[in-house]
């Protein structure tokens, strides 16, 4: 084989990150059915909460697409091992409609060990489904987290 035709690898710990997650809105829910507060508690901040319980009518796609963006991050930063918690990755509404992410305890732990310097957040739902993908940059020559 020669130089030319050997395969191009990338490796999975670049500086580029990404994750997906699809999530059932029924599956949501079921769970917000049957759990109730202590599932949003337990998974949602303060503010995920109040957006999705503001439509009634879109709640329950409203939490599928912002669990959807948890399972993104976890996945885009390697989280499954570290223990994060669900509050620990949060959705941000801006009031133009345009979301981001807000991490704190170890997840933002884990972004500043990887050092993360930038996210990008991308929702959407249809019918029975919502989706999160997440992009995230890693800079090995930043030596500290970037201040807000």
């Amino acid at each position: 084989m020669s130089a030319d035709s050997a395969p191009l690898r990338f490796s999975a710990a670049g500086r580029l990150r990404t994750g997906i997650d699809l999530v059932h809105v029924p599956r949501i829910a079921a769970s917000l059915a049957e759990l109730g507060e202590r599932f949003l508690q337990r998974l949602f901040t303060p503010d995920e909460r109040a957006y999705a319980l503001a439509a009634p009518v879109h709640t329950a796609e409203r939490l599928a697409a912002r669990f959807a963006a948890k399972e993104a991050v976890i996945k885009a930063l390697n989280l499954s091992q570290v223990g994060v918690h669900w509050r620990d990755i949060e959705v941000c509404r801006a009031a133009d409609g345009a979301c981001s992410l807000a991490l704190h305890g170890r997840a933002a732990e884990a972004a500043r060990a990887l050092r993360i310097t930038e996210m990008s957040l991308s929702l959407s739902h249809e019918g029975d489904q919502a989706v999160a993908v997440v992009v995230a940059f890693s800079d090995p020559a930043v030596a500290d987290h970037p201040s807000p």
